[in-house]
This record gives structure tokens, C-alpha cells and sequence, in this order.
């Protein structure tokens, strides 16, 4: 196997500083905890797309949506409310298995709630072709229950469950009128104690049609008496945080718009979570929609006058909040260092790093970290017939944009075990268009080929931008990626150190309700023969 490449005299001192930065699993390109007693919004310039978060005992737990990602509703953890770290996932594998085996891009996991009820926290999500499931454990770190389908409905989804305390159980949900045909409307049932099931066909409590369209993201509050719905509506990059109120579980609900973009550059602030801590504050979350660069989550300064929540700060003095891009850190009862969620994986393990997902539930024959060994090694896979991309390629091995601008370089060896053509590995930056820096081969030796495929999702083809032969089978392949527009550049060498750029940059795009993610692959012609595999040497994200 090839040398590492490590950190030496030749660094300068930031480099150094990086490194040590990266060793500890602290971001180096992005840092919502100023150090000076503030936070910066985004807190998490990271796709974890409709947020939601419990408190247990000065602890902090967030999860997500996930959609067709494997493995599925991660779970972050935090002490202060601003500095989160990947701790673990809920759902290891999406169901039916054999279902989401291939992409399903934009299905799955749809905006989930967690709740902490007797001793044991509680995942609820819709999935938007089978319905609503539940998911616990009474460790968010180790191993979670099998799901439970609560309520079968094509197009249920954005749910959360309300313990009261009669000790009735209830359910909120919207509808994805994609499927269900109908949208905007807001539905409780009642359900068993023990969240197994739905006790009714339940009833519609807020319909959003006229004023507060596609109205959905549903969660569930009780406080002084009254039920609280926070929903947004309005659509995911243009709406608005919309409040409801009553003394009965099904109402009739007062209606309030308690956030809004109004003057600010922070679009659709809404979908999240209201927060107390053990200090007496109050916090919601929410996400922007940022296009390529995903649903990033905001942190909002919030408080109660008259029974009603206040969020952010109301800068045109309208009467509705408008979110704060930066603001004093919570108040804790001690003061936690900076943590950020890992981005670089050396590979030295034997096993992934926490940060990595696949397009599909994952199969054990995709990858291999042998123990003793400081690689990635992942085989040449065949699709099951011709294709024109990767759309439809399971075993792209993924993680989400960390920040507005980073760069991600990798150093991989390509062995195809065959000396006709077939076998391709190397770097991808992934959407519903997408680019690649490709490590591949011929019966002439090695070549690299910067691609691209416009339009993937719709059947677009895969097309050779630029090639450079190259004398071995081994080379460092990088992309930057640069804002405002998340252009990205790709460039490779031969060396470790001298870096050239290859192509034409390449404008990232979002997925299927996700944002664009950046990460590496390897795979076959369906019609070359069997074997071959890529070995990473690591993958590093720096500035």
C-alpha cells in the first residue's frame, strides 16, 4: 500500500495548527462557538434538514431527516446548544430492505420528532409511501428498537407524538399531497400510551389553504394550559414559522406568525424546535434552505408574552421575529469546550468514520477496512445493467457540504486486476447533476477523466470533460468548493504536493430534498469482468 502522506517540516504553522485542529475533530472550516461567549448562525452549516431536539438531565439530542441515505435519522449531541457532534444513528437500514437496497432519492425519512417520555426517548417519522413510524431506545447512543408503523397512510407525514397528562397519548401530522392528493392540512389522532398505534382516523385541526399554503413540519407542545402546534408553511426556501394555539387537543386553534425573513438575508425560517433549558431560557431551531448547500440549522433567541412564543429579533418592527445571525451562547452551568462533528477520516480504523453515508442501504461486499491496515478499500461494484450516470448507483460512499467554502482531497489507488477496460474509482461532488474526478484505465495504462452528468435525475448522460494520462495507478485527486455559488474546482497530482487543475469548474446542485454532498466511489462496467477494488488512502477536509 501506498505512504501516507503526514504532516512535516515543509507545513507552515497554520497547516501544523490545522492538523492538530482536525486530530482533536474540530472543524477547521466551520465554527459556530465564537470563543467570546457568542454563537454564528448557521450553527450547523450542514444539511440536517428539518431539525428537531429534546433535553434530558442538561443534555441535548437532535435529529433529522434523512430521506433515501443510509444509515438513516442520525443522532447529534450537544451540551450548550451550539457546538454538535454526530453520535450516532437511529435507523441502520431503511424498510422494506429490499425496497431502499436501490436509490430512493427524496423517500424514506421525512422530517422526524424525538421526545423523551418515561425514561425512553422516541423517534416518530413519516414516510411519505408507507405511512408513520416510531422508533425508541433508553440510550440515544447504543441501539435502537425496531420500528413500529403507528398509523398505515400513503402521504402521512412531519409527525409528533404529545404524552398529556391524563396520560392520553396523541399524534400530529401533515400531508404530502404528492401522495395523498391533498395537502396544507394538519391532523390529530389519539394514540395508545405506548405509541404503537393510532386509536382513530383522527381529525383535521388546521387547514392552511388560504392563508398559510403547504403548511406541514408539525410539532407537538403543551405549556400553561394550552396545546401548542408549531408548523411552518408558506414552502421550504419562502415561508414563515407559523404558531397555533388551543385549550383542547383538537381545537379550534388561534394562529400566529411568529418568525419570518422580514428584513434579514436568512430565507424561510422556519421547521424546528422549541427548547427549554435547565437555566429557564428558551431556544427554537430552524432551518434555511441553501440550496446546494442543503437546510442549514439557525439557533433563535425565543421567549413567551402572553402565551405566545416570541423568536429572534423583530428588526422592522412588525410584530413578527426575524431570526439573528449571531447572539449570546446559551447560558450553561459550566463552560464545554468547542465541538464540531468529524469531516476527515484517515481510514485507520476498521471501520467508517460516523460522518459517511451510502445511497442505499449498504451491502457488506461494497467496502472492506481490514484491522491493521490504514486504507479504504472499495471494490469495483457492477450496476445490474447498463446506465448512463450514477444516479442510480447504490454504493456511493457520501458525506454532507460541511461549510460555504472548503476543499476535500483524497489519495487513491486503483487496482482493476484486468488489463481491458472497466474499472473506474475517485472523487464525486453529488447531485441531481453531478461531477467526478475519475481514476480509470485501458488496455494503453491510466488516465484521469474530470466528468460530469447534467441533469442526471432526469436521465442526463455522463460526459468526459477533460483526460490526463498519467504513468501509475495511483494520483491525490482534490475539489474546492467556493461560495456564494458552490463552485467547485478539481485538480489532481501525482506527487501529494504540486497540484493541477483539470476541467472546467462545475456549479454543485442539490439532490432530491437534500443538499449536494461530496465524497467517493468506485465501480464497473456492467459487461467487464468481475474484481477489481480502489484503495483511499484517507479523505481530508481542510479550508
Amino acid at each position: 500500500m501506498f505512504k501516507k502522506i503526514r504532516p512535516s517540516l515543509f507545513y507552515t504553522l497554520a497547516s501544523i495548527a490545522l492538523f492538530q485542529l482536525q486530530a482533536q475533530e474540530v472543524s477547521s472550516v466551520w465554527l459556530a462557538d465564537q470563543g467570546d461567549g457568542t454563537y454564528k448562525n448557521p450553527v450547523l452549516h450542514t444539511d440536517y434538514s428539518d431539525p428537531d431536539v429534546v433535553e434530558v438531565a442538561g443534555d441535548y439530542y437532535m435529529t433529522a431527516s434523512s430521506f433515501n441515505a443510509a444509515p438513516a435519522l442520525p443522532i447529534l449531541h450537544s451540551r450548550d446548544l451550539v457546538n454538535w457532534e454526530l453520535i450516532n444513528y437511529a435507523l441502520p437500514r431503511q424498510l422494506p430492505d429490499a425496497t431502499f437496497s436501490i436509490p430512493q432519492h427524496g423517500n424514506g425519512v421525512w422530517a422526524p420528532s424525538i421526545r423523551y417520555h418515561k425514561d425512553e426517548f422516541y423517534i416518530f417519522w413519516g414516510d411519505p409511501d408507507q405511512g408513520i413510524f416510531r422508533i425508541k431506545t433508553k440510550d440515544p447512543k447504543g441501539k435502537w428498537e425496531a420500528p413500529v408503523l403507528v398509523f398505515e397512510a400513503k402521504g402521512a407525514i412531519d409527525p409528533c407524538p404529545l404524552w398529556d397528562e391524563d396520560g392520553k397519548a396523541y399524534l400530529v401530522h401533515a400531508w404530502a399531497g404528492s401522495r395523498a392528493g391533498v395537502k396544507s392540512l394538519l391532523t390529530v389522532h389519539e394514540m395508545n400510551p405506548e405509541a404503537t398505534a393510532v386509536l382513530n382516523a383522527g381529525k383535521h385541526v388546521f387547514d392552511g389553504h388560504e392563508n398559510h399554503p403547504t403548511v406541514e413540519g408539525s410539532k407537538f407542545y403543551k405549556r400553561n394550559g394550552y396545546y401548542y402546534i408549531f408548523a411552518p408553511a408558506g414552502g421550504v426556501s419562502t415561508g414563515w414559522q407559523l404558531v397555533l394555539r388551543s385549550k383542547n387537543v383538537f381545537g379550534p386553534y388561534e394562529e400566529k406568525i411568529v418568525l419570518e425573513q422580514g428584513s434579514t438575508a436568512i430565507n424561510g425560517p422556519h421547521q424546528g424546535a422549541w427548547v427549554q433549558t435547565p437555566q429557564g431560557e428558551n431556544w427554537f431551531f430552524h432551518f434555511q434552505d441553501k440550496d446546494a448547500y442543503g437546510r442549514v440549522v439557525h439557533l433563535q433567541p425565543m421567549s413567551w408574552k402572553n402565551d405566545w412564543p416570541v423568536m429572534g429579533t423583530d428588526f422592522d418592527k412588525n410584530g413578527i421575529g426575524e431570526p439573528v445571525s449571531s447572539y449570546s451562547k446559551p447560558k450553561t452551568d459550566k463552560k464545554y469546550s468547542i465541538a464540531t462533528s468529524p469531516e476527515t477520516d484517515e481510514f485507520d480504523s476498521d471501520s467508517l468514520g460516523i460522518q459517511w453515508q451510502w445511497q442505499a442501504n449498504p451491502n457488506v461486499l461494497w467496502s472492506a477496512q481490514i484491522p491493521g491496515t490504514d486504507y479504504l478499500r472499495l471494490f469495483s461494484i457492477k450496476p445490474a445493467a447498463e446506465q448512463n450516470s450514477m444516479w442510480m448507483t447504490p454504493n456511493l460512499l457520501l458525506q454532507k457540504f460541511p461549510a460555504p467554502d472548503f476543499t476535500a482531497t483524497t489519495h487513491v489507488k486503483l487496482v482493476p486486476e484486468e488489463a481491458t477496460a472497466g474499472k473506474s474509482a475517485g472523487l464525486i461532488i453529488f447531485g441531481m447533476s453531478y461531477a467526478t474526478l475519475t481514476l480509470t484505465h485501458d488496455e494503453n495504462g491510466y488516465m484521469i477523466n474530470q466528468t460530469r452528468a447534467i441533469d442526471a435525475e432526469s436521465g442526463g448522460v455522463e460526459e468526459i470533460v477533460a483526460t490526463k494520462r498519467i504513468q501509475s495507478n495511483t494520483c491525490y485527486f482534490r475539489v474546492e468548493v467556493a461560495a456564494p455559488d458552490t463552485v467547485c474546482q478539481f485538480s489532481y497530482s501525482t506527487d501529494g504536493k504540486n497540484f493541477a487543475k483539470i476541467g472546467k469548474p462545475f456549479t454543485a446542485e442539490p439532490g432530491k430534498w437534500v443538499g449536494a454532498k461530496v465524497g467517493l466511489f468506485s465501480v464497473s462496467t456492467p459487461k467487464a469482468k468481475r474484481g477489481g477494488y480502489a484503495d483511499f488512502d484517507f479523505f481530508r477536509i481542510t479550508k
